[in-house]
Parts: structure tokens; C-alpha cells; sequence
């Protein structure tokens, strides 16, 4: 891992993101890019010309002195950190950093169940998502401050959780750590017979470049509802991070015969990755 981005919008929440991207950094000898958008009123927009300069200039100079009070952490002292200063919030343009620094990851902080009611129709963590093709990783109450061991794969081995299965692991084989694909049967979902869910594994398999043999790793749960069943077992094997498809602009993944990833995002207590289909 070579680059980081962290958006930093001087919160509790971001600082555990930052947290989390300098012990991820100390990892792996990546550069830290703090990212905090500069947001101006629409009275401020609406002044003359020379009024907005000089009170651009002013806000300007102000959060320059406050981000760089905000970065001066112990925690950050052995780690290069870059600060970057965007004069509006485009969520866009996030995006568009991420791919000229050529960043692996960009992490978030956000207040959990709470916070997270409206993630995935229009807060400020699904618009990143929604631009990002960058994986994303969304950090709940607690920063990750141990080595990630344990990651879950939440998959119906469709063919569009291919290609962020595939990016998933090489991400994490970075890191020296595998993930599991975990499959949730529910009562509502579409019955399969033992034969057609190993086709459609094999077929899974097949597209990503894999052997046969890794169905024998996959854990198949009954359960009520699919976010239930990844919880469960989640904290039975006590994993660090869970990973879900997106869709990116068109929304989150609609896996396990509906629309269930904003459940697991918004209800997880764990740190929620995201991965563009």
C-alpha cells in the first residue's frame, strides 16, 4: 500500500479514520493524504467579487492553521502525512484526487448506527462511495488499531461480485491477510439445491481465476435474514472488517435476492469496506 486518503472534517469520527490510516500506514510504509473540504456559505458566494477573495482568503487562512493544529498527533510523528485543501464540497473531486495519487484506500469515520440511518440516500459517506472507485472503508465507533485478521466476503457468487472479489483479495493479500466468502440461505431467498449452488460457486470460481477446492472454505449460514446471519457469524469467528459489493452510482449491490448491504452497513458495529462491482 503506497497512499491513503483520509477525509477530515475535524470530527471525533475523522480522527478515527486518521487513526486508523497511520496505523495501516506504519503497516505498510504508506503516505497519508489528509483531505478537509472547504465549504462556503451561500452568502459568502453571493458578495462581490473582491468581498469572496478576500473572505476566501480569510477562511482559507483559518483552516490552514486549524488542520494544522488538527494533524500534529503523536500517532503521526514516524508517518508522511500531506495535507490538501479543497475550496468546495465535491465529493467528486475526492475521486479525482484519489486516482492522480493513485491511492489504494480512502477511510472515513462515521458515527455508526446513528449516524449511518441515512448512509445510502445522501449522506456524505455514500456520496464518497458513490464517486469512489477507490475502496473505501468506513470506520465505526473505534479505530482499527490492531492487525486486521479476520475479514468477511458477504456473497451470493454472482457474477457481479466477481471483479470485487477479486480486488478484495488482492487488497488484503497486501496486508497478509485472506478473506472468507460467506453465503447467507434465508427463507425468503430463492431455493437452491446443493447441486445449483456449487454450479453457481464453480462458475464463481472459474471467472476469478481460482481453483475448485476454495468451495470447501465457503461458509453457507441459515438464518432469518442475511444480516443476521453475517453478524452471527461475524462475531463467532470475531472478524476485524466486513466487505460488501457496490454498484457505485447506481447504489449499493443488491446481493442475496434484494437489497440487504445499507442493512449490514448501517447496523455493523465493525468497519464496513466497500468494493465497486
Amino acid at each position: 500500500m503506497k497512499k491513503i486518503i483520509v477525509p477530515v472534517d475535524f470530527s471525533l469520527h475523522s480522527e478515527n479514520a486518521l487513526k486508523t490510516a497511520a496505523f495501516l500506514a506504519q503497516q505498510t510504509g504508506a503516505e497519508v493524504v489528509a483531505v478537509h473540504m472547504l465549504e462556503l456559505s451561500n452568502a459568502v458566494i453571493s458578495q462581490s467579487e473582491s468581498y469572496i477573495q478576500q473572505e476566501m482568503l480569510f477562511y482559507l487562512k483559518l483552516t490552514e492553521k486549524k488542520f494544522t493544529d488538527f494533524l500534529e498527533k503523536d500517532y503521526l510523528s514516524n508517518i508522511k502525512v500531506t495535507p490538501v485543501i479543497k475550496h468546495f464540497k465535491i465529493f467528486s473531486e475526492l475521486d479525482k484526487l484519489a486516482r492522480e495519487e493513485n491511492a489504494d484506500l480512502i477511510i472515513m469515520g462515521s458515527k455508526g448506527v446513528e449516524g449511518l440511518k441515512e448512509m445510502f440516500i445522501g449522506s456524505n459517506t455514500e456520496k464518497v462511495i458513490r464517486y469512489a472507485h477507490t475502496p473505501v472503508l468506513v470506520i465505526k465507533e473505534k479505530p482499527i488499531s490492531k492487525r486486521i485478521e479476520k475479514v468477511i466476503f458477504a456473497c451470493d457468487f454472482s457474477d457481479d461480485d466477481v471483479k470485487p472479489y477479486i480486488k478484495a483479495k488482492d487488497f488484503f493479500k497486501k496486508i497478509g491477510c485472506n478473506i472468507e466468502l460467506v453465503y447467507v440461505s434465508t427463507p425468503t431467498s430463492k431455493f437452491r439445491s446443493t447441486k445449483e449452488l456449487e454450479e453457481k460457486m464453480l462458475r464463481f470460481f472459474y471467472q476469478a481465476d481460482e481453483s475448485e477446492e476454495h468451495i470447501k472454505n465457503v461458509k453457507i449460514i441459515s438464518d432469518f435474514s442475511v444480516e443476521k446471519g453475517i453478524f452471527y457469524y461475524a462475531d463467532k469467528v470475531g472478524s476485524d472488517v466486513l466487505v460488501v459489493a457496490t454498484h457505485g452510482r447506481k447504489g449499493i449491490a443488491h446481493f442475496f435476492e434484494g437489497s440487504i448491504s445499507e442493512d449490514i452497513a448501517n447496523h455493523s458495529e465493525l468497519p464496513v469496506m466497500s468494493f465497486k462491482i
